[in-house]
């Protein structure tokens, strides 16, 4: 069950990239993030309704959903489609590949959990191999600005889809499902959004762009619905820095289809940086030979952190 959700996460979030790329232009970013999330939380909502598994969430669970709506499903998605706006959406999937770091850095300072020496050997890699992939970009003189922009924006999308992490785990320590938290998450976070869309004066428009319409649906029934419940379950099943090991192979999916549709173009640094940072985060999870076993085949019979 567990290698089936960890395929789920990572070929469809692997994908997203791309579609939020073909989201951009025609209305404001924050009116398209509030499309995503208003459709993904009716469709979940009807969903578990029709199933007989309306989601009812006690007073006290509503925190964690409150602050995964702030977390995971507004402030996080913002960032990344602000950061595509400046680089190219496979670079923003190598940022996000980063969460292991960002998990563990949270979990330290959370938690109390303080991570090991492979830790800060895979964290130094993964920085090292980031630094590398965006250089050709940040070392351009006219894309250098932007260039940064995206940088800082893919890391704070990153730091709160962490935090969101950490806050889903806990609330599933607590007796909250997946189920209960995520549908209540997404009602929040739409709140949010409109309320934030509402400051900044903006109209809810609807495009009739074929491209943006398909690729609206995609983000909110298979990049929201379903990947972040196989996601959060994952995190519930075997904790938060195991989880993350789906992010290893984002960069991967996200580079291809950048590659064929936003024309990146692979330079040999680029390559070494992807490398780099892909053994950085192989070195965080990889336990040491003699304890070698595949995280996601364990059983759940209470073995799972």
């Amino acid at each position: 069950m567990n290698l089936m959700l960890y395929l789920a996460t990572v070929l469809i979030w692997g994908s997203t990239w791309i579609a939020i790329a073909w989201q951009l232009g025609p209305i404001p970013i924050e009116v398209s993030v509030l499309y995503r999330f208003a459709l993904a939380a009716l469709a979940l909502f009807a969903l578990l309704t029709v199933s007989g598994k309306f989601p009812r969430l006690p007073w006290a669970g509503q925190r964690y959903a409150a602050l995964l709506g702030a977390l995971l499903f507004s402030t996080n998605f913002l960032c990344f489609y602000h950061a595509t706006l400046y680089i190219p959406s496979g670079m923003s999937a190598v940022i996000f590949a980063s969460a292991s770091i960002f998990n563990g850095l949270n979990l330290w300072l959370f938690e109390g959990k303080r991570p090991g020496l492979r830790w800060l050997q895979g964290s130094l890699l993964g920085l090292v191999g980031t630094l590398l992939l965006f250089w050709p970009v940040l070392a351009d003189a006219q894309l250098g600005a932007n260039g940064w922009k995206g940088l800082l924006f893919a890391c704070g999308g990153t730091l709160c889809f962490s935090l969101g992490n950490l806050v889903s785990a806990r609330g599933q320590r607590q007796g909250y499902h997946v189920l209960q938290m995520v549908p209540w998450g997404m009602v929040y976070g739409v709140v949010l959004l409109l309320g934030w869309v509402t400051l900044l004066g903006q109209s809810l428009t609807l495009p009739t762009d074929p491209r943006y319409l398909a690729a609206m649906v995609y983000l909110a029934i298979f990049g929201s619905v379903i990947a972040f419940t196989a996601y959060l379950t994952l995190v519930g099943r075997i904790g938060p820095s195991k989880a993350a090991y789906a992010t290893v192979l984002f960069p991967l999916v996200a580079l291809t289809l950048s590659t064929f549709y936003e024309g990146f173009v692979w330079q040999p640094v680029s390559v070494v940086g992807v490398v780099v940072s892909l053994i950085g985060n192989l070195v965080i999870f990889t336990p040491p030979v003699k304890a070698w076993r595949w995280p996601l085949a364990r059983a759940t019979n209470g073995t799972c952190p």
